[in-house]
């Protein structure tokens, strides 16, 4: 893993800088969802493609998740992955619950953020996980613990099972870590211990790079995470698991930023089965102590539930649609 560490710049969502967030109006609660054949809705003057948009870090803070909660609500989502290592989620779990026949709802695995839920003495020696920085480092050398992960890996795969009462439709990672090679191996060997292998789809954050550099938002960050992400794909596959096929979403997290404008390009060049990752949520002090990125959380949410968001998706024939419905047998 030779590849430059100067190209990662933003993958740890280092940066913050402070505005108001936009008036965006709330809509009223619409239903978006229409009769979908594969990826293609059909039934319309004109075709349509489909769109997985997954919110992340459900019940990283109560305000990320009653946000999260909010857009779901509202039909705003298809997905939304959840960190269970955060002590919110037992309450999230319950409140996420009534969306089960409504979006994917999936792992989001950490091995960045807090703390584990169980002992790591070798990769979380001060009982804190370590920055991405470190994990990237580890993994450049091929020095990761991997027993201790793929052991930290269970326990957060039960811990969703334990509270949600089922088991992730997916599996993707905080700051992208379920593609680091050390890290998908021992991914792949949890789910098939667990009897899940086959059974959720996988996230992959890589991208073709000419669809990457149509979009051209953040570019490094893009680049870089599909370098990294090489290959999983066609090892998921080989393991029995289907991944997105077209990802985007990548954000400076800057709350002066113009996330309409950004998420307009999102949809540029889909994959087919393609996959937009987003941050929704509301500020509170739990998120402050825990994560940098705060109230671009709010401008996404406001965006989300406007009428511009769904105004966007008619103007650009796309639906949201849930990656397990479009993958299952007809």
């Amino acid at each position: 893993m030779g590849f430059p560490l100067r190209l990662l710049h933003g993958i740890g969502q280092d940066y913050l800088h402070i505005c108001l967030k936009p008036d965006y109006p709330s809509p009223e609660r619409s239903d978006i969802w229409l009769q979908r054949e594969g990826l293609i809705i059909v039934g319309t003057a004109e075709a349509y493609f489909s769109i997985c948009l997954c919110a992340d870090d459900y019940a990283l803070s109560p305000g990320v998740s009653r946000g999260i909660l909010e857009a779901l609500g509202a039909g705003r989502l298809s997905a939304a992955s959840v960190m269970t290592t955060r002590p919110f989620w037992p309450k999230g779990a319950h409140e996420l619950r009534q969306f089960k026949a409504e979006a994917d709802i999936g792992l989001h695995l950490n091995l960045t953020l807090g703390s584990p839920l169980g002992g790591m003495p070798a990769f979380a020696a001060t009982g804190r996980l370590p920055g991405i920085g470190h994990v990237l480092k580890a993994a450049r050398r091929n020095e990761l613990p991997e027993a201790e992960i793929g052991q930290e890996i269970s326990r957060q795969l039960d811990g969703f099972c334990e509270h949600f009462h089922a088991a992730p439709a997916f599996v993707d990672g905080h700051q992208h870590v379920q593609v680091l090679p050390q890290i998908r191996s021992q991914l792949f060997a949890c789910l098939e211990e667990k009897g899940l292998s086959g059974k959720v789809w996988l996230r992959d954050c890589s991208d073709r790079p000419w669809r990457i550099l149509r979009r051209s938002v953040e570019l490094t960050k893009a680049l870089g995470i599909a370098w990294l992400g090489r290959g999983f794909a066609r090892e998921a596959s080989t393991q029995g698991y289907v991944t997105n096929e077209g990802f985007s979403g990548f954000s400076a997290f800057d709350p002066a930023h113009d996330y309409a404008a950004d998420f307009a390009r999102y949809l540029r060049a889909p994959g087919k089965r393609h996959l937009i990752m987003c941050h929704p949520g509301y500020c509170d002090e739990e998120l402050a102590v825990a994560d940098p990125v705060t109230l671009s959380r709010e401008r996404e949410l406001s965006f989300l539930l406007s009428p511009a968001f769904t105004a966007m998706l008619d103007r650009k024939r796309a639906r949201l649609a849930r990656l397990s419905d479009a993958l299952a047998p007809s």
